[in-house]
Parts: C-alpha cells; structure tokens; sequence
C-alpha cells in the first residue's frame, strides 16, 4: 500500500524554522472545530542554543480601509487566540494525526509535533470584496498560523525568524433541510376596497452555492389596483457587528418581468422565476463577502453563517445572510408590494473519500 500525502511547507525568510501542514481550511461543526496540526522544524543551530520557539493562531479583523488610517489610529484588530510554546517542549498529551507520524520518522529529531484547539465562538473566514485597481489590505476575518522565536509568547517577534501562513475556518451544509419558506403578504389602498395579496414560496430552505433557486409566485389581484411589473432578486446581508449600523445589503441576482402583466382588479397570476447567485456575475463589484482567501481562483460568496445562539452574535465579525425578495411595482400611485424570504446558502459538506484524498490516505 503506498500512501500520498499533500503537505505545505513554509520557511522562515533565514530558513532556521520551517512549517509543515497538510491542510489550510477547518471545519467549524458550530459545537465544535476541527483541530490545528502541523509539524515545526528547527535548525541545528536554534536547537544547540535552545532557543525558545512559539507558535500562535492569530485572527486578524480590519473593519475600514487601510488608506483612511492615521497616526495612532488603525481600523484592524489583531486578537492571539491560542498561544503555546513547542521548544524546549512542556509535558503534554498529543494525539498525532497520521501526518504528522509519517512527518516526524521522515523528518529527524529536530521535528516537533503540535495541535491547536480553535475557539467555537470565533467567526468564519470571511473577507469583503474590493475594486480590481485596490491594492490594500482587504476588510473581514482572517486567520493565520504564526511562529517565532522569542524570550516568551509577548516578545515582539522579528520578520526573518517568523512564519505566517493564511488558514482558513470553513463551515458545510446541515445535512438535513429545514422547513420550507412561504411567505404571505397583503396591502390594502386608502379610499379602494379590496386587497392585493402576494405570496411567495422557494423549493426547500438550503441551497448549495450555484445551485438554481426556484422562486414560486402567486399574485391575487382583490384591489382596484394594476399590476405593472414583478421584479424577484437575491440579496446578501451583511452585518459588521463591530458598529451599531454596520448593517447593508447587496443585490446579487435579480430578475424583471412583464410577462403576464398588465394584472389587472379581479385577476391572479401564478409564475416561477429562477435565480442563480454566483461571484462570476459579481466580481468588479467591491463590497461582496466573499469566501477567506480572495486570490484563490476557486474563490465563491460567502456562505450563510450558523450561529448556535444569538447570544454568541457579537463574537462574530462579520455575519453574512441571505434573503429572496420579490417586488410588486403598482405604478407611481399605487406604489409597490415587497415579500422577502430568508434562505441558508453554503458548500456541500465533502464525501469522506475527498477528504480522505485531502489528508493524503487513500491508496494509490
């Protein structure tokens, strides 16, 4: 049986630290997250003067544009959220991942071994999108891996004997669908009898990302008023919780329609309209939560985020949302009629043979 493993590696720039990982992106399951491991290797010389080698996982949050910052004010929060030493080694348990054995017999002795136990409550990977001409440091949540050497873990760590590298925390899709969204809403007119009902349903709560979502409509028309164009779109919320009115929405995917209108008093209308929000269609448009990493090619929006109680909200950075609405347009007088429908979007939690082929255990 012969076993391949896909491992990342990163140098130190005076190459006396050298970090191995087999994966950047972990899942959060909302109870819980999957561990951080890797392997460090030192040099000869670091392990004769017994240096002290630490390692760290950083959560950098920027919330503003680093070309507004001044002197004494930065839009950027750095937050350690785990912090250990892993040379000369303390005395603890480690349960080592089939990885890191293979790592540590191929490696030598001057391999060390170390896991990192991620928060629950910290937020998903999320970075908002920017102009193509912007070459700043994006806003949101991201994640790095770092080690240095040092005198303790508060030392302030020098460039060329530091590391870091970018991970990611990821959330999948539940596994089972939640209840089906329909919404029902009426207007009625000042001084006109009768009603204008709209009543909007989707096809299941949970979409995978590019997934066509089918938005059923139907339009009873009880009012004196006519019905001059339906108009069904997909937004993306997103709530910086850092500031009390951090809140805005963006239009991802929309579609117009005339079909079946003028909709006169005493006529109904049923239609299903179809919408595909991807980043493609996206992708000049700063503003858009997008996935941790925007330089990845595979890059998509970003993905519904779970929350296990709205206490925990503000823990968060950014929380990210999405919602079908659809509008009635009545004209200049009559006004419109809007029904909006929350929706979860996310990947596909991935089969056990591909994470298998992840981790490097399948035989080839």
């Amino acid at each position: 049986m012969v076993v391949n493993f896909k491992v990342f590696k990163k140098c130190a720039p005076n190459n006396m630290i050298t970090l191995y990982m087999n994966r950047r992106e972990f899942v959060d399951s909302v109870t819980q997250v999957e561990p951080i491991d890797g392997i460090i290797v030192l040099d000869d010389e670091y392990v004769r003067q017994n240096r002290k080698i630490f390692v760290q996982l950083v959560c950098n949050f920027r919330y503003g544009r680093e070309d507004d910052e001044m002197i004494g004010l930065r839009f950027q929060k750095e937050l350690t959220l785990v912090s250990q030493q892993v040379y000369p080694q303390q005395k603890q348990d480690i349960q080592l991942t089939k990885m890191q054995e293979r790592l540590l017999k191929k490696l030598g002795s001057n391999a060390i071994p170390f896991v990192m136990q991620m928060p629950t409550s910290s937020p998903a990977s999320v970075v908002l999108q920017q102009k193509a001409s912007d070459e700043s440091q994006p806003c949101g949540v991201q994640y790095f891996v770092k080690i240095f050497t040092g005198e303790n873990d508060c030392d302030r760590s020098h460039r060329r004997s530091t590391i870091n590298l970018g991970i990611r925390k990821v959330q999948y899709a539940p596994t089972k669908q939640g209840l089906q969204p329909c919404t029902v809403v009426r207007k009625d007119f000042l001084l006109s009898p009768g009603e204008l009902e709209l009543e909007v349903t989707l096809d299941k709560q949970l979409y995978h990302h590019g997934e066509k979502i089918s938005v059923n409509i139907c339009v009873r028309n009880n009012s004196n008023k006519v019905v001059k164009k339906i108009k069904a779109m997909v937004q993306q919320g997103v709530d910086v919780v850092l500031f009390q009115n951090g809140q805005f929405r963006n239009t991802i995917a929309f579609m117009e329609t005339s079909e079946g209108c003028p909709l006169n008093p005493g006529s109904s209308l049923q239609k299903v309209m179809y919408l595909v929000p991807t980043l493609v269609a996206n992708c000049d448009r700063a503003g858009i939560a997008v996935e941790g990493d925007i330089k990845r090619k595979d890059t998509a929006l970003a993905s519904t985020t779970l929350i296990a109680s709205q206490d925990a909200r503000d823990a968060f950075g950014i929380i990210v949302s999405y919602a079908v609405k659809v509008k009635l347009f009545l004209g200049a007088l009559g006004g419109e009629l809007c029904a909006e429908l929350p929706f979860i979007l996310m990947h596909p939690k991935p089969s056990r043979k591909a994470q298998l082929e992840a981790e490097g255990s399948v035989e080839a």
